[in-house]
């Protein structure tokens, strides 16, 4: 348990103790590879700005007034406000959803369609449909590449209309018949609004006429100031049968004529108030064409050169970008699928090839003495240095070999360096030989490279 402890941390520090020269070795070592990754991947994304077709991007910003109706309504003295209780505030946030709907409905849609003479086109421009030549259904044209967009600006009473399309004249048109027939549609409702109201009032107008003159009509019974001459006849009706007859029969006509004044008066008062109300629907009729919609950032026609993607800049950026990403992505893959020895299979303990390599892995022997180090050799030693390496008394020379005579040998030995040659000697061999040593309990040094 604790050597398997050991074994993991040791395999942690290796990982997380990087080499710098290692690192630079690697990428000097694929330069060439990462540069021309890098260079095709930004070549790419700028020819792409030139092939890919241009889109124009037309816009338009539409304030919605929160009143309902006509403009005139937030004055009309007989509707609440929205903005006078807020029992009655359906909120902004759904108003502005209501208005969306009404921007993608077919009301507005379809004759958007109609006035663009946007059809059903040929499926990849080359494979043949059904409805080809017809005119696009509103459900088709508002999904159709998601190109339409209809967006509420956080927090305000603004929408923002876009269309994006490779002709900058339908752009604009699109967007321009799109307002056009909002604005148009908001107008019907009002005036649809405002001529059923006042109808509906004329109406009861007529009736609350009927009403009096029936009241009027109806009228009877003794004036109020009549009753002030009863006084003798009061007094003699104590005496006489008949004058109590009289004076029972006055004040019912005085009751009768009271009751007749409140009815009249009443009919009075309400055909007053739907009087006043009929006024006021028929002025609002008279401004119902207005809109509460308004256009304060108005679409604006663009020229060939202001167009919205793909941009030469932007995709110039890409391409660094991804260039650099993909030339990464290119040295990791290239280092860890090569057939041959590659940097980063190597640990971060390496002697690399220079003028005093030699000396270097003379002095990491010397250091291990009494303790025996093996060297096996995975590439052709050069003469020289494999007869300064047999006068070693400590260390012992041995190529790789497929046999028992090689792994007993190691058995024998205390340390292991493995010698070996960037991209000739073979990934596969190297990669078992570790293995190797590892399962007869070897420590591996260090790498050293000819």
């Amino acid at each position: 348990m604790s050597q398997s402890y050991t074994t993991v941390i040791n395999d942690i520090d290796e990982d997380i103790n990087i080499n710098p020269k290692k690192v630079l070795n690697i990428l000097c070592s694929r330069k060439s590879l990462m540069v021309k990754t890098f260079c095709s991947i930004l070549v790419f994304f700028t020819v792409l700005t030139f092939i890919i077709p241009k889109k124009y991007r037309v816009s338009a910003d539409l304030y919605i007034n929160s009143a309902n109706g006509s403009n005139m309504m937030e004055f009309n003295p007989y509707t609440l406000s929205e903005a006078s209780s807020s029992m009655f505030s359906v909120g902004s946030d759904k108003a502005m959803m209501n208005e969306m709907e009404l921007l993608k409905s077919a009301l507005v849609l379809d004759k958007v369609i109609k006035e663009n003479n946007l059809v059903y086109k040929k499926k990849f421009k080359i494979i043949p449909t059904k409805k080809e030549g017809e005119l696009l259904s509103a459900k088709d044209f508002y999904r159709k590449g998601k190109i339409l967009k209809i967006e509420n600006i956080k927090n305000t009473n603004v929408i923002n209309v876009a269309y994006n399309d490779k002709n900058p004249e339908i752009s604009y048109g699109i967007i321009s018949s799109l307002i056009k027939n909002y604005i148009e549609l908001h107008k019907k409702i009002n005036l649809e609004k405002s001529k059923t109201d006042t109808k509906l009032l004329e109406e009861e107008y007529e009736n609350a006429k009927r009403g009096l003159d029936q009241k009027l009509a109806q009228a009877g019974g003794v004036p109020a100031q009549s009753i002030t001459g009863l006084g003798n006849l009061t007094a003699m009706s104590a005496f006489s049968k008949s004058a109590s007859r009289a004076v029972g029969s006055v004040k019912s006509q005085y009751i009768a004529g009271e009751r007749s004044q409140i009815a009249i008066a009443q009919e009075k008062e309400k055909l007053a108030q739907i009087a006043a109300k009929l006024e006021w629907a028929k002025m609002v009729n008279r401004v119902s064409e207005t809109s509460k919609v308004l256009v304060i950032n108005k679409p604006q026609k663009l020229r060939p050169f202001e167009n919205t993607s793909p941009k030469l800049l932007i995709n110039i950026l890409l391409g660094i970008v991804f260039g650099f990403v993909g030339a990464i992505a290119v040295l990791i893959h290239s280092e860890t699928s090569d057939k041959k020895l590659t940097y980063s299979m190597l640990s971060n303990d390496i002697i690399f090839k220079d003028e005093n390599s030699m000396n270097l892995l003379k002095l990491k022997i010397f250091g291990y003495n009494p303790q025996k180090v093996l060297l096996i050799v995975l590439a052709k030693l050069p003469d020289e240095m494999n007869n300064e390496l047999k006068v070693l008394t400590n260390a012992d020379v041995v190529p790789f070999e497929m046999s028992s005579s090689f792994i007993n040998k190691i058995s024998n030995f205390d340390k292991v360096i493995l010698v070996s040659k960037i991209f000739e000697t073979d990934s596969e061999i190297y990669k078992n030989v570790k293995e190797i040593v590892k399962n007869q309990g070897k420590e591996i040094v260090c790498d050293a490279l000819v």
